[in-house]
């Protein structure tokens, strides 16, 4: 168990916390009394798993502890923080919302990339008998720019609005997703080569 791998860890026994806060929060302002002390908590929770995401990386690629638990869980986690934010500041609640709603187009764009690869992860595991994830700085970028979207929601940024960041991520998202497609591609034409 590596340092950067109890970080990782550490970041996924966030998530249930910050959702749970976020949740309250949201209930509590439908009810007319909304606790502020929760949506600042889940903010702070959500800004230490989303700075803990680069210090993990940075400790395992500098330390060499690179490994295939962390490649597993890295990914893991940043999803489960990302898209479960996501969802929250997406529904349409009957009695209003707290927050600026994201538009419908970006967790749906978002989650769609993520089945998307998470589908061609297995189909090239079950062809090839392995995947090698080649992380891309598109992806990173789509990553970063979804961090600053939902931050900016939660935080209640006014001006200057978030579409520009929320902008952004939907642009990098789409590269990267079509950039994965690229890459699967290629390692299924690479795996028929040898075969042959």
């Amino acid at each position: 168990m590596t340092t950067a791998n109890r970080i990782t860890i550490f970041r996924i026994l966030l998530i249930p916390v910050f959702v749970l806060l976020l949740l309250d929060y949201i209930r509590d302002f439908r009810k007319g009394d909304g606790k502020e002390w929760e949506r600042i908590v889940a903010c702070a929770l959500f800004a230490v798993a989303a700075i803990s995401d680069g210090v993990d990386g940075y400790i395992a690629r500098r330390y060499h502890q690179k490994s295939e638990l962390g490649a597993f869980l890295d990914p893991l986690a940043d999803k489960a923080l990302l898209v479960s934010a996501m969802i929250l500041l997406s529904v349409r609640f009957k009695d209003g919302s707290p927050f600026d709603l994201l538009p419908l187009w970006f967790p749906v764009l978002v989650i769609s990339r993520d089945l998307m690869l998470l589908g061609g992860t297995v189909l090239i595991h079950m062809l090839a008998g392995k995947m090698t994830p080649r992380p891309r700085l598109v992806g990173k970028c789509a990553t970063f720019f979804q961090m600053i979207t939902l931050g900016w929601v939660l935080l209640k940024i006014e001006r200057p609005p978030y579409q520009w960041p929320l902008y952004a991520s939907g642009f990098f998202t789409l590269v990267s997703g079509i950039w994965y497609i690229f890459d699967g591609v290629k390692q299924l034409n690479a795996h028929e080569a040898k075969k042959a």
